[in-house]
């Protein structure tokens, strides 16, 4: 299998690592449902060899988390393609756009040495908006969701400024406003409905990217 460089990454099953937060992990949904377990499924429906995910998320996670879970993580490398999404926690928690530019730029770097080098083969993905969630129910929701849209302001440049590739889920998060079955019971978390509308966008890039 040929990189989108031009370096050869795998003649094997495809290797997916999916790095991020709760959202990566599937908090409320079964082990099945997860966006990356999902992805693979349907992958392998249209016909590709993919291995199980490689995940490293764990819920509640910022970005300095995931920094320092990385570190700590002996991952086998090279990947064939590796997806990024976090942020989410930074913001609920106040944290600045400074700090959290400063560590997707990190995080960016990592991601792209985690598939020898070629950014074409990584994915950042947009940060949900839990503004139209029951969860949010009370609180100041056009400021979370304009807080939302600033983080993913820096996903968005990030993505274009280092070449790797960036996929917009936060519409479909915001369908959540009026279809309350995208929304995992405990009102915070996405269903799996909503993650399989993600996976579509997310295959079908990977699908380009492997192609």
């Amino acid at each position: 299998m040929a990189s989108s460089g031009g370096t050869e990454i795998s003649v094997g099953p495809i290797n997916v690592l999916a790095l991020g937060d709760s959202y990566t992990v599937g908090e409320q949904v079964g082990k099945l449902e997860s966006w990356p377990v999902q992805l693979v499924r349907s992958m392998r429906v249209a016909g590709r060899a993919v291995s199980e995910p490689t995940i490293l998320a764990v819920s509640g996670w910022s970005t300095s988390d995931l920094i320092r879970g990385l570190q700590l993580t002996d991952l086998q490398t090279p990947f064939d393609v590796v997806t990024l999404q976090i942020g989410v926690n930074n913001q609920f928690r106040q944290g600045t756009i400074v700090d959290f530019e400063a560590d997707l730029a990190e995080l960016t770097k990592t991601s792209i040495d985690l598939v020898r080098g070629d950014a074409g083969r990584v994915i950042l993905l947009s940060i949900p908006d839990w503004s139209v969630i029951p969860f949010a129910d009370g609180a100041a929701k056009s400021e979370i969701a304009g807080e939302i849209d600033n983080f993913n302001d820096v996903v968005r440049a990030q993505s274009e400024a280092s070449g790797t590739h960036f996929i917009d889920i936060t519409p479909i998060s915001r369908l959540a406003a009026n279809e309350s079955d995208l929304i995992a019971s405990d009102g915070l978390h996405p269903s799996a409905k909503m993650y399989a509308e993600w996976v579509e966008l997310i295959q079908s890039v990977i699908e380009e990217i492997i192609d």
